[in-house]
């Protein structure tokens, strides 16, 4: 018996990356915790999300990397690629890091229940395996959210979403995408990398809405010379399979687009079906996700929510670093808000986005003046290779304060750069501070402490131009 006098302290239901950081943290502390898992620890992160795609990113780069090389005095053979070699090396790597995460939770004391776990009232829970009702004095909510199957489509039957993206018996010939979201863009560049024939259809005007709009156009603009089959404006709304087992989408505008497979990368929604929120006087919102306060405290006082099933955004680290909130206010009496202001995000299309802060829209909202600090060159390693793709890079810059703002990239390497210019956005530093900064050369890097002058400015709102 825990020293609640309940059966545990804390019961976590669901082992992803935020449900795992909060038992691990709180048994260390020295109470009774107990996690529950239906599937596979690790989350949508490890099993099913940003670990397999980014290792099939990986891969689909080596196409583009073989054709450079010719460039630097490299002479290849005729490469070739086995999909299902790529496939039962990813699922190693997942089984690598799953045995980790649950090893993680055992050492620190934490007790492991391979169940399905729903709620039964503010301090009981169901175990669906074994129809066993526990107890615990405070629950923690972190299943997590999975892919929108679309049910109102007609023929949604028949797609995959990225759930089945990783588990495919062979790579596609031909692959249409739904969606203009990060996970459509990813999984477009990944097909297209590994040789599939990819179109991908989206109902704005523009990809990656969001986004900063240069972002956004340079992406969709590198998209179609990777000969990517964009199609803007419009939407998938049939799907029907022919005699010979392919995909045949009806497209709004009255296209028709043949396929192998046809992908639903249209946003994800949180696993709160069936959960049993209603009985234990947990609210949701009109998406179906859990409300919840500052604090991660949902409409129950003794239920927090942590990760997806929470909406607010949708990112592993932002799911640890709840937890460690959660850890903190509740156990170590330190009450701790998440902050979920300027987060470095990535978009590992080819080549990648790195972004954080403000967009230039957002930052024209927010301030009376904005310097925007904006170039775009062909980075070196494509100069030799012959490659086209250029890299762009942004700063946007508030007049009053001389604070950077916000920091966009697209080129090679922009994911692991942005990491750091979020640190320089987090830590408030002026542009006096990059234009102080030695440049390191020779370098992409380095056009982002030599931006001395703006390329224009916007007054409230407007584009002013030098």
């Amino acid at each position: 018996m825990a020293s609640s006098g309940y059966d545990f302290d804390l019961f976590v239901i669901g082992g992803g990356s935020g449900g795992v950081r909060a038992a691990r943290k709180t048994a260390a502390l020295g109470q009774k915790v107990a996690i529950a898992e239906e599937y596979r620890f690790g989350g949508t992160c490890v099993i099913r999300g940003c670990v397999p795609k980014k290792l099939m990113v990986y891969a689909s780069h080596f196409a583009e990397d073989f054709e450079d090389a010719k460039g630097f005095g490299w002479t290849l053979g005729e490469p070739s690629f086995d999909w299902s070699e790529l496939i039962a090396a990813k699922d190693r790597e997942i089984e690598r890091l799953e045995a980790i995460y649950a090893r993680n939770v055992e050492n620190a004391g934490a007790e492991i229940l391979k169940s399905r776990a729903v709620l039964e009232s503010p301090h009981e829970i169901r175990l669906l395996a074994t129809d066993k009702v526990v107890t615990a004095e405070r629950i923690v909510l972190a299943a997590g959210g999975r892919a929108n199957p679309f049910p109102g489509l007609p023929g949604a039957e028949h797609c995959i979403t990225s759930n089945e993206a990783f588990h495919l018996k062979r790579l596609p010939e031909k692959i249409v995408i739904l969606g203009g979201g990060y996970i459509a863009i990813e999984f477009a560049h990944i097909f297209n990398g590994l040789g599939s024939e990819v179109t991908l259809v989206y109902r704005g005007q523009r990809v990656l809405q969001g986004f900063d709009d240069d972002l956004r156009d340079a992406l969709q603009a590198s998209m179609v010379a990777k000969g990517i089959r964009v199609l803007t404006e419009d939407t998938i709304v049939q799907v029907d399979q022919k005699a010979d087992g392919r995909f045949q989408a009806h497209l709004k505008g009255g296209g028709l687009l043949d396929a192998d497979e046809v992908m639903l990368a249209v946003g994800r929604m949180p696993n709160t079906i069936d959960l049993g929120c209603e009985k234990a006087g947990v609210e949701l919102d009109e998406k179906g996700a859990v409300k919840v306060d500052d604090y991660s405290k949902t409409t129950a006082d003794n239920i927090w929510a942590l990760g997806d099933i929470t909406n607010r955004v949708q990112l592993t680290p932002v799911a640890i670093h709840e937890a460690m909130c959660f850890v903190d206010t509740v156990y170590r009496d330190r009450p701790t808000k998440p902050d979920l202001d300027d987060i470095p995000t990535a978009v590992f299309s080819q080549p990648e986005i790195g972004t954080v802060g403000l967009t230039e829209a957002e930052a024209a909202k927010a301030f009376d003046e904005v310097e925007v600090y904006r170039t775009t060159f062909r980075p070196m390693r494509n100069t030799v290779s012959g490659r086209q793709d250029r890299t762009l890079m942004k700063l946007l810059v508030d007049s009053a304060s001389r604070r950077v703002v916000g920091a966009h990239l697209f080129g090679p390497d922009s994911a692991e750069t942005v990491q750091i210019l979020g640190v320089c956005v987090k830590g408030r530093l002026t542009k006096d501070v990059f234009d102080r900064t030695m440049a390191l050369h020779p370098s992409a890097a380095e056009e982002l402490v030599t931006l001395y002058e703006p390329s224009y400015r916007l007054r409230s709102g407007q584009r002013v131009d030098g």
